[in-house]
């Protein structure tokens, strides 16, 4: 897997679990919820999912939390680089 790629995995993960702290929600809660498995959603926080997530799954996800879908997947630039340095950092 290419490193933008990981770094996009990365980035909506960390934003999953951002949000999904925010609305007071521990991982069962949310996996429950999306009928996704804790280990599951873990894996899609931390960005290591093997396969691609699913734009229904991220679609659940964004709805049990209340947002937009587009909350989970954009970034500004500053948000950008502090990923990228962080993934280059760990390879």
């Amino acid at each position: 897997m290419d490193i933008k790629r990981k770094l996009t995995y990365k980035h909506i993960g960390a934003r999953i679990a951002y949000f999904r702290t925010l609305n007071e929600l521990s991982q069962e809660e949310l996996a429950q919820r999306i009928h996704l498995s804790r280990a599951t959603l873990g894996k899609i926080e931390r960005g290591i999912y093997g396969s691609s997530i699913s734009l229904d799954t991220l679609l659940d996800i964004a709805e049990v939390l209340g947002l937009d879908l587009t909350m989970l997947i954009s970034s500004d630039l500053e948000e950008r680089q502090y990923w990228k340095k962080l993934l280059e950092s760990k390879v």
